[in-house]
């Protein structure tokens, strides 16, 4: 059964003739999300634009040139769905792929064969060395016991498919210390040493004037200089935006793929990859003085015309972003206005104000938008007081699922 709906409009140029055939050979929707005949029986319609993936990852390339732009796909593609993600970037042309697990790591590898290579930032868990081996997949250790254990396979099965060497230059997460770095760096002299990419990750690349971003950039550099014929990783999606600086031999963009702003407080130059509509399951009036939704937190200010639709944060959808008396939530776009947000999003539903709107231009099964037009995925993370990260990662999977193609 074809889950790429939206593949039938596509021009039919040879590119999207062969980008068609290649999304075809996945068989079911990503992550359990519903296919093209499930339309009637889901409250909402989850868009993703995998032509404006493509256009995110090769607008960000231009600005780190001649640096390689490889992607960051982990957590399900950043809730779009690994596969159909992976394969749209791989025909873009992206060589380098990075995940958080070897399990999304196996998943990637299913989709996109070598020579395309692959990274699992979480590193080398206890044991999972042949596993590596098997799907192809390389991992980013992080500590001197993994790379112990890491060593130790590659000469038991004299493995030769490399790994990434993570130093903490001041995130403090994750990476071998600076000091270790440079007592390791002696073993690049050795032909067969097994490390393929040096990297760090940035701490503060959202916010451009702060000092740990220099000290980051100077401290990875000063490692690099030990480290002499190993490609070299810093960058981020807003690291790419820090300069050439930053940018090394490779960036590894990861939310700005999928239209997160990675220049707060400036325009974004992403272009938005996500949609969401909702389905209207009743219009009611609520009268002057009565509440909306759980405990009673958002009070009609007049009679009040209220579209109950069909998605809640059981599909995804922030609770936080919830409306109350005391401060406003997030809003819809119903017709072409904008509708805010009444009382409590709660399980499977919330309630939008509809009482600009002239009566009866909406009804029972119509949609309205969450997410698209002006409503970007960083509105609606600053309406809930998080991150577009979050709000992409936590999309549910009861909508049915719309694939725009490259």
């Amino acid at each position: 059964m074809a889950w790429t709906v939206g593949l039938r409009e596509a021009k039919p140029t040879l590119m999207a003739e062969a980008e068609t055939a290649l999304l075809r050979d996945v068989p079911e929707a990503p992550s359990g999300r519903h296919t093209d005949s499930d339309v009637p029986e889901t409250g909402g319609i989850l868009t993703v634009d995998l032509g404006a993936i493509a256009a995110n990852w090769h607008e960000l390339g231009r600005r780190a040139m001649p640096s390689e732009c490889a992607a960051v796909i982990k957590a399900n593609g950043y809730g779009c769905g690994i596969e159909p993600v992976a394969r749209t970037l791989a025909v873009a042309g992206c060589k380098t792929f990075f995940v958080a697990e070897l399990s999304e790591a196996r998943r990637v590898r299913a989709v996109v064969a070598e020579p395309a290579v692959i990274y699992v930032l979480n590193g080398l868990w206890p044991g999972t060395a042949t596993a590596f081996a098997e799907t192809h997949a390389r991992p980013v250790i992080g500590s001197l016991v993994e790379l112990a254990e890491w060593d130790s396979f590659c000469a038991a099965k004299q493995w030769r498919g490399g790994a990434a060497l993570h130093v903490d230059t001041g995130m403090n997460r994750l990476g071998i210390s600076a000091n270790e770095a440079a007592a390791l760096a002696p073993r690049i002299r050795a032909e067969k040493h097994g490390i393929t990419l040096l990297m760090s990750h940035l701490a503060c690349a959202d916010q451009p004037d702060h000092p740990l971003n220099q000290q980051q950039i100077r401290l990875f550099r000063d490692v690099r200089l030990l480290y002499r014929g190993i490609p070299g990783s810093l960058s981020n999606s807003s690291g790419i935006f820090l300069g050439s600086a930053a940018h090394c031999d490779m960036v590894r963009p990861g939310a700005a793929l999928f239209g997160v702003n990675p220049t707060p407080g400036r325009r974004n130059p992403m272009r938005p990859v996500v949609g969401l509509q909702a389905r209207v399951v009743q219009v009611r009036t609520v009268p002057k003085g009565e509440t909306v939704g759980y405990n009673g937190t958002w009070t009609a200010k007049h009679a009040t015309r209220i579209a109950v639709v069909a998605v809640g944060y059981g599909d995804g959808y922030p609770r936080a972003a919830s409306a109350t008396d005391a401060a406003p939530g997030a809003n819809a776009i119903v017709g072409d206005t904008r509708c805010p947000i009444a009382g409590r999003v709660s399980m499977d539903l919330l309630a939008i104000d509809i009482t600009a709107l002239p009566d009866h231009s909406i009804r029972r099964g119509d949609f309205v938008t969450l997410l698209g037009g002006d409503i970007g995925v960083d509105e609606l993370a600053v309406a809930a007081g998080t991150i577009g990260y979050e709000v992409l990662t936590s999309l549910g999977h009861r909508y049915h699922c719309v694939y725009r193609p490259a």
